[in-house]
């Protein structure tokens, strides 16, 4: 029986962009060798599906490339019995390698068109612990708090406060922290006693901004 292409270019993408660019993180490295990208991105884009750049996937929007998938992924320090809120969904693809870590995966995204899309790949493809709702996620998801992580997927200029809000005490947060315009800085806060923060900066990163209430609070 012939190999798999597509398991074949997935295998290669996690030796060399996630791996061979210094992800270490066992559990991150297993979800990104399962989870089928090709799946969350326009047929006609298939064949790019496992290079390490973004793709278009509509109304504006880009699926992230892999190796900024994991690097998110892993600095939030994820378990088994965690509950991790996404704040932005685009092609469901973040939230399926969630889904394979931890326990539950709330995600918010604000245009309806994509969030339907990925609603339904996501339950389509088996993926029955990510639920999806079409919303602003700038008021994060108060019915399902307190999270143990969250992750924003769309630049902004500050953190929203009632995202900090739904945050455990201890738990982490990162968000593309800096102009919506150019580029942006990685940016991990843990969440301490007295909602005191510590901030890691990670590097420079390049998202789309995130709209909605956020735009206001400029």
């Amino acid at each position: 029986m012939a190999a798999d292409p597509d398991a074949q270019k997935r295998k290669a993408m996690v030796e060399n962009d996630i791996k061979g660019r210094g992800i270490k993180d066992k559990t991150v490295i297993k979800a990104m060798g399962r989870v089928p990208r090709h799946l969350f991105v326009d047929k006609s884009l298939n064949d790019r599906a496992y290079e390490d750049y973004p793709l278009p996937i509509g109304e504006g929007q880009t699926i992230s490339q892999p190796y900024v998938v994991a690097l998110m992924t892993e600095a939030l320090r994820l378990k088994p019995a965690d509950r991790v809120l996404e704040i932005g969904t685009g092609s469901g693809y973040q939230a399926a390698v969630l889904s394979v870590i931890v326990k539950q995966v709330y995600s918010i995204e604000i245009r309806k068109s994509l969030a339907d899309m990925a609603a339904k790949r996501l339950r389509d493809l088996g993926y029955t612990n990510v639920k999806v709702k079409y919303g602003d996620g700038y008021p994060g998801w108060e019915e399902f708090a307190p999270f143990d992580a969250i992750i924003i997927t769309a630049a902004a200029n500050h953190i929203p406060p009632p995202l900090i809000k739904q945050l455990k005490i201890g738990g982490r947060l990162i968000i593309p922290l800096g102009s919506t315009v150019y580029y942006q800085t990685l940016t991990l806060v843990t969440k301490r006693e007295k909602g005191e923060l510590d901030v890691e900066q990670m590097g420079s990163v390049a998202f789309v901004p995130m709209i909605g209430e956020a735009e206001k609070k400029k």
